[in-house]
Formats: structure tokens, sequence, C-alpha cells
């Protein structure tokens, strides 16, 4: 089991997993677990950039194995938030996810065959992991930014009524979002980060007329497919940690929900930026290391 670099930064002793050891990690999973869904349900801010790099450097996993159990995570998690959009709110554009899932699940397919390729030609793959999350990072960062300026704008044009029709028309457009689910199936499925915040943002560029609330819907109804597949994959190459997984689900479960209900007297507008600038720092680390 991974997870002891922890219990051996603190204690100055060997890394030998014991019975006392495994409930102290298991404890320090859920915990981690609420944390970040407390910050996904008050933010909005995908689960992957927080989870893959804490259970990296604070727990000590491979990253292998961080993007994999994260992958499967980032499914199971979301699948709520798609049922909301759809059941409730009718804000999923089932066209639109039909695009992005043409160009992202081929390419997320091939990318573990990739993978696959260089461990079985004893390649280490720890390095390109590992350099694909520090881009990812670094990328999300910006989106968090950009992601809020973009969202104003847009609510300030259909109070005004000046929604442009965007570069993007026709063909072009059909093509675009193709290509865009290719780049994200490729990043997602190596670093587990970017199907939320990357895919908002190109949904905005690409379809400026679409409502923000079926933005979000419709980012949230591609990403399930795409990490479940990604997280599949890496499961048949032995990158996930089932254990950590339930012990991060039971933990976020709760944490979504009471950071959810508290998004309105928490002050997002505050958090979003701190949460950029850290990413931007784990991710410049994650790039130079």
């Amino acid at each position: 089991m991974q997870g002891f670099f922890w219990h051996g930064f603190l204690t100055g002793q060997p890394d030998v997993p014991d019975k006392n050891n495994n409930q102290l990690m298991d404890i320090g999973y859920i915990l981690s677990g609420f944390a970040v869904g407390f910050l996904v349900g008050i933010t909005g801010v995908g689960g992957g950039s927080l989870m893959t790099p804490l259970l990296v450097f604070l727990f000590g996993f491979k990253p292998v194995v961080a993007v994999g159990t994260d992958l499967l995570f980032a499914a199971l998690t979301k699948t709520g938030g798609v049922w909301v959009h759809h059941g409730t709110h009718k804000s999923v554009d089932w066209k639109v996810v039909g695009l992005l899932s043409a160009g992202s699940l081929p390419v997320s397919v091939v990318t573990i065959y990739v993978i696959k390729h260089l461990m079985a030609i004893g390649k280490e793959i720890s390095g390109l992991i590992t350099y694909a999350l520090g881009i990812a990072l670094i990328l999300t960062a910006c989106a968090l930014l950009v992601r809020s300026i973009l969202m104003r704008n847009k609510v300030r044009e259909v109070e005004q009524g000046i929604i442009s029709t965007g570069r993007f028309t026709g063909s072009t457009q059909v093509t675009a979002t193709i290509l865009t689910g290719a780049v994200l199936g490729a990043l997602v499925t190596l670093s587990s980060v970017g199907a939320g915040a990357l895919g908002t943002i190109a949904i905005l560029l690409l379809y400026p007329k679409m409502s923000t609330l079926k933005v979000v819907g419709t980012d949230l109804a591609h990403a399930i497919p795409l990490t479940a597949i990604a997280g599949i994959g890496h499961w048949t190459l032995g990158h996930v940690d089932f254990a950590l997984l339930g012990s991060l689900l039971i933990g976020s479960l709760p944490g979504i929900w009471i950071g959810s209900h508290l998004s309105a007297k928490i002050p997002e507008k505050v958090l979003r930026p701190i949460l950029a600038v850290i990413l931007l720092l784990i991710g410049l680390k994650f790039v130079l290391a």
C-alpha cells in the first residue's frame, strides 16, 4: 500500500507498514477527500487538479497511481452533478457532448495503449506523467482566472442582449469541437487534470450563445465518460488503488455537499485566485522537477 512517506516524514522512522499506520493513513485519505470535496463544492474547481498533487506530495504516491485513482474518483463524483444538471435543470447539450467525446474518447484509448507500449519496452513513464501533470496544472491555473472573466462577460452580454456568434460556426465549429475533445482526451488521460476547468473554457469560446448553466452541465456530462474510460485504462495497467479510492469517496461526498451549501457564504472571488496561484506553483514544480 502506498502512502507511508508521510508517516516516515513525521516520525523519522522507516516506512514500515503496520496496522496502526494503515488506520492512520485511511483517516488521512478520508480527511483529504473531505477537504478536496469541500473546496470543489465551494469553488467548482475540478477535483483532479487538487487531489492528484495532494496524493503525490502529501502521501507519496507514484504519479501514475495518483492519476489512475483520481480518474475513477472524478468519474464517480461527477455523476451526481450531471444527474442534477440534466434531471433537474435539463442543462446538458448532448450534441456538444457527443462531438467532444468523438475526439476525446478515441484519443484517450490511444494514449492508454501508448503508455502500455512504453511500459512493455521498459520505458520509465513517471517522467512523462509528471510533466503532463505539471502542464495541465499550469493551464488549469490560468483557466481559473480566465473562466471568471468569461462568465462575467457572458452574464453582461445576456443582460444587454449582445451575445456574438463567435468565430466558430457550422462545420468549423464541429471540427474545432472534435479537435478540442482530442486534446482534452490526451491531457486528461496523462494527468487526470483538465476535464473541468479547461473543458469549460473551451465550451465558452466555441459556443458563446450557450447559457452558463448549460456550459457547466455539458462540461460535466463530457467529463464522466472521458474520466471513466481513462480510469479504466489505467486500471488495466495496474495504476488504480481501490482501497484509496474508497477512502477518498467516503470523505469527498459529504465534503462536496457541505461545500455546495456554503458556497454562497464564502467569498469565491478570494478563493479562486488563491487556488490558481497554488496550482500554478505546483505545476511549475512538476514541470521543473
